[in-house]
């Protein structure tokens, strides 16, 4: 196989990464689930799947861990056997993406979720979600009806191609 086509079958990974990214981020801020009385108000983990209602007809899933707030943190993707597919940290000053010996890095987290998904997804806003603040955004919609559960989905209406995102909070 040649190195150019070597590099176009790593493509479709590579959105199927950006997706899960942007996925796990909007997803475990969609809501507050019960937590046991030492648990930090700061860090969530589970698994997370989200399907993109497009031509393409594109899926992830993964388990994610995510710790911190709007301004840093940092987000695990982890596959079914336990390794990191990815890591997503930032600060007030920048943001990076670690894929293996890949890195990307971009001003802020709302920059490089710009850069990496071409939309522009309100992080705050997930953030003050995952801290039970039932604040509106444009174009999703939530179900929070299991969320005592640990379970919970979003749908993204507008702008099109609708986007749902599911998610399992480990309790």
């Amino acid at each position: 196989m040649s190195q150019p086509q070597l590099a176009a079958d790593h493509r479709p990974l590579r959105g199927r990464l950006v997706l899960g990214i942007v996925a796990a981020a909007t997803l475990v801020a969609c809501a507050q689930p019960p937590r046991p009385a030492d648990a930090s108000p700061d860090h969530w983990s589970g698994r997370l799947a989200v399907q993109v209602e497009d031509d393409a007809g594109q899926s992830f899933s993964a388990g994610f861990e995510l710790k911190g707030h709007p301004s840093a943190g940092e987000l695990t993707l982890i596959n079914p056997l336990g390794n990191i597919i990815a890591r997503v940290e930032w600060t007030p000053h920048r943001a990076v993406l670690v894929q293996g010996q890949e890195r990307r890095e971009a001003a802020s987290l709302q920059t490089l979720v710009l850069d990496l998904t071409g939309s522009d997804l309100p992080i705050y806003a997930l953030f003050s979600w995952l801290k039970g603040e039932a604040l509106q955004v444009a174009g999703w919609r939530t179900n929070l009806d299991a969320l005592q559960q640990g379970r919970l989905s979003a749908t993204r209406e507008q702008p099109l191609p609708r986007t749902t995102l599911r998610i399992v909070l480990s309790l």
